[in-house]
């Protein structure tokens, strides 16, 4: 059973968080969203505003904030209802209070120890209107910036293009190096920078939330995408029948350019002991491999799509075929370290190759 991604949108009080939410529910195509909403306070108006959209699939930590739970039981306990298969969630949410602390919310997800979530990466939302009002009043802002994975520069339709860049160059101090910046109005992101969307496989007898989205979109646009939010990103794909050198492999994640916001897809390494399909998903600079055995008759190959904007397509396929190692069978264990810190599980033991060879291991 593949874990399932736990994504933390986080951001303070204003930054438009529900917003962001709502955009992402309404536009989840047939992906099933667990969402863990994080009121602060006894009246939960969040909670309210996202229960028609997800049903049975959304919890509510009302009274207070999800990081006062120092150990982290409560949480546990609602990732544990929302990943029960009967519900088929393929992602789980977490808005958090606009008070929390985005550090104790990380910890405690990296140690939850259930095997059936994984953390997926923390978004923080930030107000572009009210960027140097909110690190006046709240300086812990910088902090917070510093653990995000993808940073949303909401409310971007509310300030001119200088001050857009004054702020993004102010992001970019602030954050860790080479963390993307994504701008957005009404926080209208595209689901695809955070997860998979599948699409719809059931048939419903009455409109769906999204349904009505699409018709009213319909109604406005005429057919003309050109203002729809995808249109914004650029996605590139890479197939490669050869295996991929696992040392030349992250150091181009390591170098990856800011522009590019997700990668996701499956790697084929090939490297003794490690010959089976590595699942990877990265979220702004957060990366985790997770590893697969193949399916029956599944063909050794790499598969990746790469959603960025302002990326170089071309110069990124370049980088990913020189990856390409056309005798894998010569790498050593050691060769895979660089995959294996991201891995939050040990894999299961690989099946022995079907070759042999003569030829002493070499490093890739």
């Amino acid at each position: 059973m593949n874990s399932i991604p736990v994504i933390v949108l986080a951001g303070f009080l204003g930054s438009g968080k529900t917003t962001v939410l709502n955009h992402l529910l309404g536009n989840r195509g047939g992906t099933r969203i667990g969402v863990v909403v994080n009121d602060f306070g006894s009246i939960e108006v969040d909670a309210m505003s996202v229960a028609g959209q997800v049903g049975d699939s959304m919890v509510s930590l009302g009274g207070g904030c999800l990081c006062c739970a120092v150990d982290g039981s409560e949480l546990d306990a609602y990732l544990e209802k929302l990943a029960d298969p009967v519900h088929r969630i393929d992602v789980i949410v977490i808005e958090a209070s606009g008070l929390a602390e985005p550090q104790e919310m990380v910890r405690m997800l990296v140690a939850n120890e259930n095997p059936a979530v994984r953390y997926g990466g923390m978004v923080q939302i930030v107000d572009a209107a009210e960027f140097d009002a909110t690190r006046a009043r709240h300086p812990e802002t910088d902090r917070h910036l510093a653990v995000a994975d993808l940073v949303v520069l909401n409310k971007t339709d509310r300030t001119d293009a200088a001050e857009r860049r004054r702020i993004e160059a102010a992001l970019a101090g602030l954050c860790a190096p080479g963390i993307p910046v994504v701008g957005a109005d009404h926080g209208r992101i595209d689901p695809e920078l955070l997860f998979d969307r599948r699409p719809w496989t059931e048939t419903r007898g009455q409109l769906s939330f999204e349904d009505l989205l699409s018709e009213a979109g319909d109604h406005t646009h005429d057919g003309d995408h050109t203002g729809h939010v995808h249109a914004a990103y650029a996605s590139t794909e890479f197939v490669s029948e050869q295996a991929l050198g696992p040392r030349r492999f992250i150091e181009f994640l390591d170098r990856r350019p800011a522009g590019l916001y997700r990668i996701k897809g499956s790697v084929y390494f090939g490297v003794p002991g490690h010959e089976e399909r590595y699942e990877v998903h990265a979220v702004g600079r957060f990366l985790r491999f997770a590893p697969h055995p193949w399916g029956r008759g599944e063909p050794r190959r790499t598969q990746l799509v790469l959603i960025g904007s302002g990326t170089d397509g071309p110069a990124l396929l370049r980088e990913l075929e020189a990856c390409r190692e056309p005798e894998p069978w010569h790498g050593t264990p050691e060769s895979m370290w660089g995959v294996l810190r991201y891995v939050d599980r040990p894999a299961q033991p690989a099946p022995e190759p079907e070759f042999e060879s003569d030829a002493g291991p070499e490093d890739l």
